[in-house]
């Protein structure tokens, strides 16, 4: 083999790396950055898959939809002023939905003194979410007094899950 030849072939090689290297940097320089990720969902609190935002699941998983009373009270409690606080939020964001709240009471008491007291209880949640920047007149109330249990056992732990407000959907949100 000639030198010239030798040269030929080392030039020849030496541009072929070149012409690789090259190819190489030029497309991790014409690589295009990843698209820019969605911003995150208007709720505080994580949403859980396959709930629709605004709907009457995702208001009742994702925010929660009852406040407990003690017995013979209607004032709500700071255990339950973060659940009516991110009700008020969640209806600031959702301006068409409209609630009706119930009032509940256990089985003790008479017809009469439940229903009163499931009505202050609705009332007090109604004016709490009012407080927090609700419009009154997307709200009802309503009290069924110790006609609809969800518990029918008679002791306190059942009595006090139907000592309770829960804020129903009545319209307005997504299906």
């Amino acid at each position: 083999m000639t030198k010239f030849s030798s040269t030929l072939k080392f030039a020849a090689l030496s541009a072929a790396l070149l012409l690789g290297a090259c190819t190489h940097k030029q497309e991790a320089v014409n690589t295009a950055p990843p698209p820019a990720a969605p911003p995150p969902p208007p709720a505080a609190a994580p949403v859980q898959s396959g709930i629709l935002p605004g709907s009457a699941q995702d208001f009742k998983v994702n925010v929660g939809d009852t406040v407990h009373f003690a017995l013979n009270q209607y004032n709500i409690e700071d255990a339950d002023k973060g659940t009516l606080s991110k009700q008020a939020a969640w209806l600031a964001r959702y301006p068409s939905v409209r609630l009706t709240v119930e009032g509940h009471a256990d089985e003790r008491g008479t017809r009469e003194y439940n229903l009163a007291l499931g009505a202050r209880r609705a009332n007090a949640v109604k004016e709490f979410l009012v407080a927090q920047g609700v419009a009154a007149g997307r709200l009802e109330t309503v009290s069924y007094g110790k006609e609809r249990p969800i518990c029918t056992e008679s002791n306190e732990d059942c009595w006090s899950q139907n000592r309770r407000g829960v804020s129903v959907i009545t319209g307005g949100a997504a299906s």
